[in-house]
């Protein structure tokens, strides 16, 4: 199968984590628009979806989906929501797609994150994927010197020739070269450099479970 047909056989697979009658919270990028596309086919079985980017709500809208202000939703049994890494553990490596903030957000409110992935985004350490890093504008230089002080190598994402501006109106470091032992620790450190917003390390509250697409099916692997 292809990359594109391994993240569609997840998606499909994360239909079975929806709970009837309830609000379900999505993910962004390449493989939570394949399950978007999926949820399209049983929105009748769900109240609406938060929706973690203004991408991603526009998707949803465009299934007939009702997107739901986070503010008014108090508890979601569910996020789901792809990673570009993820650890045996369920340590991930999230933002590719600029939406690591309101990704974090909303999967703190779920009660489980699924997360729906190819198989080779698991790893045994994290930190191929260069780590993503959303700063408040202002402050991108003097949290990259700070960032390339804990051994990274920090680049601005850069995007038609200017900063990529986040749906937050951040910026977007990313940390090429780590080698991440420690990611509760290290998700901690960043997120208290001043000028920080949030880091896209999900190991303090990662994930609950993993649905991986592998040539022979969809493995499932549980955390916690």
């Amino acid at each position: 199968m292809t990359q594109d047909e391994l993240k569609q056989a997840v998606a499909r697979a994360a239909i079975d984590y929806i709970v009837d009658g309830e609000i379900i919270g999505v993910g962004t990028g390449s493989t939570a628009n394949f399950f978007i596309d999926e949820l399209g086919k049983v929105k009748h079985r769900i109240r609406g979806a938060v929706a973690s980017s203004e991408a991603t709500a526009a998707r949803l809208r465009s299934h007939g989906i009702a997107v739901l202000d986070l503010n008014d939703v108090q508890d979601m049994p569910v996020y789901i929501d792809g990673a570009d890494e993820i650890t045996r553990t369920g340590a991930m490596i999230k933002g590719g797609g600029a939406a690591l903030t309101r990704e974090k957000i909303v999967a703190s409110v779920a009660r489980r994150f699924v997360c729906i992935a190819d198989g080779s985004k698991l790893v045994d350490m994290l930190g191929q994927f260069p780590l993503p890093v959303e700063v408040i504008p202002m402050a991108h230089a003097v949290v990259g010197r700070k960032l390339a002080a804990l051994g990274g190598k920090p680049v601005l994402r850069i995007r038609d020739g200017q900063p990529l501006v986040t749906d937050n109106g951040g910026y977007i470091i990313d940390v090429h070269g780590l080698q991440i032992a420690d990611p509760v620790a290290l998700e901690d450190e960043i997120n208290n450099i001043v000028g920080v917003i949030t880091n896209g390390l999900f190991a303090r509250h990662g994930a609950s479970v993993c649905l991986l697409g592998r040539q022979d099916g969809v493995e499932t692997l549980s955390f916690g």
